[in-house]
């Protein structure tokens, strides 16, 4: 689940209404009599067992093993869906309260963490057991003036996954480029079937579309100059980028209601066979290939394309949206910060293989695949992950919290067709000239 969040302070009462629900992610408690001499790790995860159902069959067997490998040591797991996750660790962030170990994202959704002092380095596991471990450049997003801050366990690209059954039955072919995608979008629509499925409640979602055609119309430098604040979104090709996201919509390209959907029910409405394509990271690959709660026909049906490139843009198809995926972090104020390190390393090191096997996920650590039986999709794309011509960081996890906010409203006003492309670029200048 990869990715975004809202403001990092929030009101008391959000801190008293979502701090009262679920289990306490504090550390307060890590010892206790009825544990008797038992050590308490408590953990916050984003993998519940109906949504992602691999990941947390993987999770509890890393725990189980630990536990038993470690008779002295209890996890106590808090386990959330994405936003619910995002939503508790900024309300523990504000109270000091964090799980002693917990999911992170990397870069501008780290600082505002390691500015509050809430997090712990861990470069000393880098040089132990984990060391040359990782994909090169996987740590490095987690890395805040020279320190590494959490320790990431996937690696996602985000491509088109389409659905062969629909592409078949209207003749389709994957689009090649940019034009064939609308004439693709045109046909399905024409034919009553809902062309893209979206759910923009969630905002990263709807990024995802506007990250790409920012970088198809006016390449990478030109993006990532505007998100430093050295370039403008201002730029033509970005405000063209951002004409065409309403485009998509003018279309009807979107499944009805995407606005107001979340990422869950827009994801539901591709399994259900309802859009013929959804734009998604590879943390997805899971549902798509291993997932026996997903029926196999469906799987065998899932297919994938690249965001094709546009005609006279400056960017070509083999740059990706993406990145590391969700890392684990150790909290600053723990009071078993030595033992959750040991889990943290242990966890990482099992992650591995097991993820890969066990729920088709691409890990940030290196994996020896050749004597593994794997899905042909998890196949093709980790092969497109290794021809990536350059890989760009999502939009919201580049920038700065209140910065990463405005962006996050923007997008959905401008699918919302609430603004216009020239005011959703200056609104981002502005944030991001802020500086905060």
């Amino acid at each position: 689940m990869f990715k975004r969040w809202t403001a990092f302070l929030l009101t008391l009462s959000l801190v008293l209404i979502v701090a009262s629900c679920s289990s306490t992610g504090g550390t307060a408690a890590n010892v206790s009599p009825e544990n008797g001499s038992k050590t308490t790790i408590t953990f916050m995860h984003l993998w519940p067992s109906d949504i992602a159902a691999g990941q947390n069959r993987i999770v509890n067997q890393i725990v189980d093993d630990y536990e038993k490998e470690h008779p002295n040591v209890r996890i106590k797991q808090d386990v959330l869906d994405n936003e619910q996750y995002k939503n508790k660790l900024k309300v523990l962030s504000a109270t000091n309260k964090l799980a002693d170990v917990g999911v992170t994202w990397a870069a501008g959704f780290l600082q505002p963490y390691v500015d509050g002092n809430l997090f712990t380095p861990v470069d000393d596991l880098l040089s132990g057991e984990l060391k040359d471990k990782f994909v090169a450049g996987t740590t490095e997003a987690y890395a805040i003036d020279g320190k590494t801050y959490a320790l990431p366990l996937e690696f996602n690209i985000a491509p088109v996954y389409y659905n062969k059954a629909i592409f078949e039955k209207y003749n389709l072919a994957t689009p090649q480029t940019y034009d064939e995608l609308k004439q693709v979008v045109k046909t399905l629509a024409d034919n009553g079937v809902a062309p893209i499925s979206l759910g923009n409640k969630d905002r990263w979602m709807g990024s995802l579309w506007y990250m790409y055609l920012a970088d198809r119309y006016a390449g990478q430098e030109a993006l990532a100059d505007a998100i430093n604040g050295t370039g403008s979104f201002m730029n033509e090709g970005l405000l063209k980028a951002a004409s065409e996201v309403q485009s998509l919509v003018d279309s009807h390209a979107f499944v009805k209601g995407f606005n107001g959907l979340s990422n869950e029910e827009a994801k539901t409405e591709f399994l259900n066979g309802k859009a013929a394509m959804f734009l998604t990271g590879t943390w997805e690959l899971p549902n798509f290939t291993t997932n026996k709660d997903i029926p196999q026909q469906f799987r065998d049906s899932v297919g994938f394309f690249k965001f094709p490139a546009v005609a006279g843009g400056k960017g070509n198809e083999n740059s990706w949206v993406g990145g590391p995926g969700v890392g684990l972090f150790v909290a600053e104020n723990s009071s078993v910060k030595a033992e959750a390190k040991k889990f943290v390393e242990y966890f990482i090191a099992k992650w591995g293989e097991q993820s890969v096997t066990g729920a088709g996920v691409i890990p940030a650590t290196k994996v020896d695949t050749s004597k593994l039986e794997l899905p042909q999709l998890y196949i093709d794309l980790l092969h497109e992950t290794n021809q990536a011509s350059s890989i760009t960081l999502f939009a919201d996890v580049q920038m700065k919290a209140n910065a990463a906010e405005k962006h996050l409203n923007q997008i959905q006003a401008l699918f919302g067709k609430a603004t216009t492309p020239k005011k959703f670029s200056q609104a981002h200048d502005a944030a991001i000239k802020r500086g905060d």
